[in-house]
């Protein structure tokens, strides 16, 4: 079984308002040393083992609907879990 943890933000060249009025808020708030927001979504998913790679499978299913890829980009990280006795 592996623990795969996804984080799904948005490119660099897509404006992300929502981070914006964050930043903004946290500025009339007097936290001045924010430099910026970044807003994105966070999945933690458990995948038991298969044939296929577990890394094939997982860049297959953000593209597929994790993330809007025209928009936004991920990266992952892929934890084997320790089965109990």
């Amino acid at each position: 079984m592996y623990l795969v943890k996804v984080t799904v933000t948005y490119k660099e060249s897509i404006l992300d308002p929502k981070g914006e009025a964050i930043n903004d808020a946290l500025q009339r708030l007097g936290y001045h040393n924010v430099q910026s927001v970044e807003l994105g979504k966070y999945f933690e998913l458990q995948v038991a083992k298969s044939d296929r790679p577990i890394a094939e499978q997982v860049n297959e299913m953000c593209d597929r609907l994790l993330a809007n890829v025209n928009m936004e980009t991920y990266h992952y990280e892929i934890t084997e879990m320790r089965t109990q006795a």
